[in-house]
C-alpha cells in the first residue's frame, strides 16, 4: 500500500519504536513466508478529543490517535439553537470538563481538540465575525497548549463517509444533510471543499423562494425545509378525523413506515422537496454520488422518492441513505483531528 520496501519498512518502525509511539501487539502468518509482526500507537503517542458541536444535541468522543474509542458522552441541549451561542458553548465546555476529569493515564497525552460546528469556518486570515465561529468560546475556554482544530458539522459528516460510511470508493461525492437545519459537504478528487469563504455547500442560502410576486430571502430554504417547518405544515394539514397528531418527525416517519396512508402522503411530499434540493445540488457539482443524512435525511424510506426525483430534474446521479447516522459528524472531526495530531506528533520527532 505505501510502495515502501521491507527494509525501509523496518527501519521506519524501528525508529518508532524507539520514540516510543508505536509498540507491537502480536503477529500473524500468511500462506507464504515469514511471521508479519502487528503494531499499534503506543501510550506516548496519546489521544485526541473530538466535539459534535451540534445544534441539538453534543456528542464528545475520546479516542487513541488510530481512532479506537477509548470514551463517548452525549448531552441533548435544553432547546434546539438555530445559532451557534452561549448555549452550546456552554455544553461544550461542561462535557469536556467531564470528559477530562474522566481521562485515564494509560491515554497518554491529550495531543488534539477537534470541534465540528454548526457555523460556517474559516481559518486565521478570514472574517471570524461573520462566520460566528468565534461564539464556540462565548463560555468556554480550551485547554492551555492544546492545539484546537475547528471545522463545519457538515463537512466533517462528509469525511466520515470517506472514511467510514457509504462513500469509501468515492473521490467525489455530496452528503446532503435534512434535519433540524439542511447542508452539504463535497469532497473532490479526495479533498474537503471549502471555498474562499467556508461557504461551499451552503445550500441553506440557495435563493428561495423563486415565484412571481416573491423575492429570495437569505437562509429562508432552510427555515423552510427544517423539520421544525415541515411539522408544522404536517400539524396544518393533518386531517381532523384521522389518527392523533404525531408529536415530532420520528413519530411521522414511524407512521409512514407503518403504512398509514396520511403520514406517508407527507413524508412523499417532503422527501420531493428534498429531491429538488439534491439535484440543484448535482447541477452544480455532478457528483456521482449523492449521501443523504442528518436526523430527518437518514430516514431510508425518503430514499427511493428523492432519488427518482432528482434524476428526473437533473443528471444521472446515485443516491444513498448515510449508514452513520448521529454519529458521522463527530466520527468526522475525529479523523480530523487524529490526522493533525499525528502529523504534530511526527514533526516533533522529527525536531
Amino acid at each position: 500500500m505505501l510502495g515502501l520496501s521491507r527494509p525501509t519498512m523496518s527501519a521506519a518502525i524501528a525508529e518508532l519504536e524507539e520514540l516510543s509511539l508505536v509498540t507491537k501487539i502480536g503477529e500473524v502468518q500468511g500462506a507464504l513466508g515469514r511471521k508479519a509482526a502487528v503494531y499499534r500507537p503506543a501510550q506516548a503517542a496519546g489521544h485526541v478529543i473530538s466535539i459534535d458541536a451540534g445544534s441539538t444535541h453534543v456528542r464528545l468522543r475520546a479516542s487513541t490517535v488510530d481512532r479506537r474509542l477509548l470514551q463517548s458522552r452525549v448531552f441533548r441541549l435544553p432547546s434546539s439553537q438555530l445559532l451557534l451561542g452561549e448555549e452550546i458553548s456552554r455544553a461544550v465546555a461542561d462535557e469536556l470538563a467531564a470528559a477530562i476529569a474522566e481521562t485515564d493515564p494509560a491515554w497518554g497525552t491529550l495531543r488534539t481538540i477537534g470541534i465540528a460546528l454548526p457555523s460556517r469556518v474559516v481559518g486565521p486570515q478570514g472574517d471570524h465575525d461573520a462566520t460566528r465561529q468565534q461564539a464556540i468560546f462565548s463560555c468556554f475556554e480550551p485547554p492551555a497548549d492544546i492545539p484546537i482544530i475547528l471545522e463545519n458539522n457538515v463537512n466533517c459528516a462528509a469525511v466520515a463517509e470517506r472514511s467510514n460510511g457509504v462513500a469509501k470508493d468515492w473521490e467525489t461525492f455530496a452528503y446532503v444533510q435534512i434535519g433540524f437545519k439542511i447542508g452539504m459537504g463535497v469532497m473532490l478528487d479526495g479533498k474537503l471543499l471549502r471555498g474562499r469563504n467556508g461557504a461551499a455547500g451552503e445550500i441553506s442560502h440557495l435563493a428561495f423562494p423563486v415565484a412571481d410576486n416573491a423575492k429570495p430571502v437569505a437562509g429562508e430554504i432552510e427555515r423552510y425545509m427544517g423539520t421544525d417547518a415541515f411539522m408544522q405544515r404536517v400539524a396544518k394539514r393533518w386531517p381532523q378525523s384521522d389518527a392523533p397528531l404525531p408529536r415530532d418527525a420520528a413519530e411521522l416517519m414511524a407512521m409512514a413506515a407503518a403504512g398509514d396512508e396520511v403520514a406517508l402522503q407527507h413524508v412523499t411530499r417532503h422527501a420531493e422537496d428534498i429531491g429538488a434540493i439534491v439535484a440543484s445540488c448535482v447541477s452544480i457539482l455532478d457528483p456521482g454520488l449523492v449521501v443523504l443524512g442528518g436526523g430527518l435525511g437518514a430516514n431510508p424510506l425518503l430514499l427511493p422518492t428523492v432519488h427518482e426525483v432528482a434524476n428526473r430534474l437533473s443528471y444521472p446521479v446515485e443516491v444513498r441513505t448515510s449508514s452513520l447516522g448521529q454519529d458521522a459528524t463527530v466520527l468526522g472531526i475525529e479523523k480530523l483531528a487524529c490526522d493533525s495530531a499525528v502529523g504534530l506528533i511526527l514533526g516533533d520527532a522529527r525536531n
